[in-house]
């Protein structure tokens, strides 16, 4: 039997009333608040973690393209590559207190001269010109192989795709090509190119990478179809004279315009193997104390030959450091040979350009295609080596417009993860590009009419997190 519904006394019907009228006057103030303080109200509801990182990478590049407005372009780029890629732990972000299992041999960390920045005990030279260049710790791509984490790290680009994209470096000769007009060529790699892929990608040969070959710390630096191996410039200087008696349909024919160029070309190619050109690479020509500041290795006097390849206007050069950086096993004992001359030839050619008043028109850069893995294997058959590490490594950046003394990101307690602010392949390029007056949106010459362009992230579905506005 159903029970007879309860008379709601006055008392209950008035509280309800009250408590009513409260709730919906609560939410009218709020309402109008939030009509008068859109943003204060609107932190209420939560954002998605994907929409506040969208709007740091918006920030930032904006942040950016207003600083880089009063910026002078970059005139020449140094990239030295450290091939194989080098220990962020033993080096530029330094770990005390990890445990042996993470620092092995190398302990030690020294101050630099900016209070904020240490380094490995390895690196005492750039530990003096620390205010002139910044350490980007947060470099990230997640890339473990070679050829495509090296394509990754030059292109700004995913591997795998339709095309094979150009390097920064032809990228660089390819845009610059009405302003540059050297007797040299606009892209020079010392000494060979190990980049692991076609440099040029589809621009064609025209923008593959000179090679020099050769050695700048032997008697003679022998630059490949510059300098030739026992044949000494009296003799070239003959050869030519000799030519020049015998070539009478040359001289008869000197009104028509091909032979004319023909005889343009050719007057170029001996000003380059006689001339102006040669000389850039005749480190003769330098005092005995700077090659010895710059170090009496094929590393120290590269960077001494970039130095004097950034003189004559080239606009990319490239170091691949001799020896490589691939230490799965004797990493210890390589490191120990090889940091040293890292050490004294990069910071050498940093105070160098700054000296002469080069380093805020020269770009400086040097990694390698990713880092190491920051616990050592101690195991057979390594025993005591560091393999590939895409997650997270370092990059030094100098001049181009660019602060020193920062240091932008951070990595957890043993460098394993990125901590704070990653950098992506396509924000670093993006950076020099915009600094360099390049539009990275530009559309290149693809053979397939694809529309490719300098930097495409978002077509290619690439991360990133914004321009190193830090920096500017």
């Amino acid at each position: 039997m159903k029970q007879p519904l309860k008379p709601i006394s006055a008392q209950e019907l008035s509280r309800r009333e009250v408590l009513r009228q409260g709730v919906a006057g609560a939410a009218g103030v709020m309402a109008a608040a939030s009509a008068l303080h859109p943003v204060v109200y609107a932190a209420v509801a939560q954002k998605k973690p994907e929409e506040e990182l969208a709007e740091q990478k918006a920030a930032r590049d904006q942040a950016a393209v207003e600083k880089a407005k009063d910026k002078p372009k970059i005139r020449s780029v140094i990239q030295i590559f450290l091939w194989g890629g080098m220990s962020h732990n033993d080096t530029w972000d330094p770990k005390p207190g990890a445990g042996y299992d993470y620092l092995g041999e190398f302990d030690r960390v020294i101050g630099t001269n900016v209070d904020s920045i240490q380094l490995s005990s390895l690196f005492p030279e750039l530990a003096k010109q620390a205010d002139k260049y910044s350490l980007i710790r947060s470099m990230t791509h997640g890339n473990d192989g070679h050829e495509t984490a090296a394509y990754l790290m030059q292109t700004g680009h995913k591997p795998g795709g339709q095309l094979s994209y150009p390097s920064v470096g032809a990228v660089f000769a390819y845009f610059k090509r009405k302003e540059y007009s050297g007797l040299l060529p606009p892209y020079i790699v010392m000494l060979q190119a190990a980049g692991r892929f076609s440099e040029e990608g589809f621009l064609g040969p025209a923008y593959k990478p000179f090679a020099t070959g050769g050695d700048p710390n032997a008697q003679r630096f022998e630059v490949q179809g510059i300098i030739n191996r026992g044949l000494s410039d009296d003799r070239q200087r003959a050869r030519r004279q000799l030519l020049e008696r015998i070539n009478l349909l040359g001289s008869g024919l000197s009104h028509v315009s091909d032979m004319a160029a023909v005889e343009q070309a050719r007057e170029r190619a001996y000003q380059l193997i006689l001339g102006e050109g040669r000389e850039v690479f005749n480190l003769d020509n330098e005092p005995r104390d700077v090659r010895d500041r710059y170090g009496r290795n094929t590393f120290g006097q590269e960077c001494l030959v970039a130095r004097r390849l950034v003189e004559a206007g080239v606009p990319y050069i490239t170091i691949s450091f001799p020896g490589g950086w691939d230490t799965h096993a004797n990493h210890f004992a390589t490191m120990r040979r090889q940091c040293p001359m890292l050490d004294q030839g990069l910071a050498a050619l940093i105070e160098d350009l700054h000296r002469r008043g080069l380093l805020n028109s020269t770009l400086v850069w040097c990694t390698g295609e990713f880092g190491r893995t920051p616990r050592v294997s101690w195991e057979p058959p390594w025993n005591g080596g560091r393999h590939h590490y895409g997650r997270v490594f370092t990059v030094l950046v100098a001049g181009g417009g660019l602060k020193g003394g920062r240091v932008v990101g951070a990595t957890d307690d043993k460098g394993e993860n990125v901590k704070d602010r990653p950098v992506y392949p396509v924000d670093l390029l993006g950076t020099f590009y915009l600094l360099a007056g390049i539009d990275a949106k530009a559309e290149l010459p693809d053979p397939l009419g694809l529309g490719a362009r300098v930097l495409d992230p978002e077509g290619e579905q690439m991360p990133s997190a914004g321009l190193l506005e830090e920096l500017l």
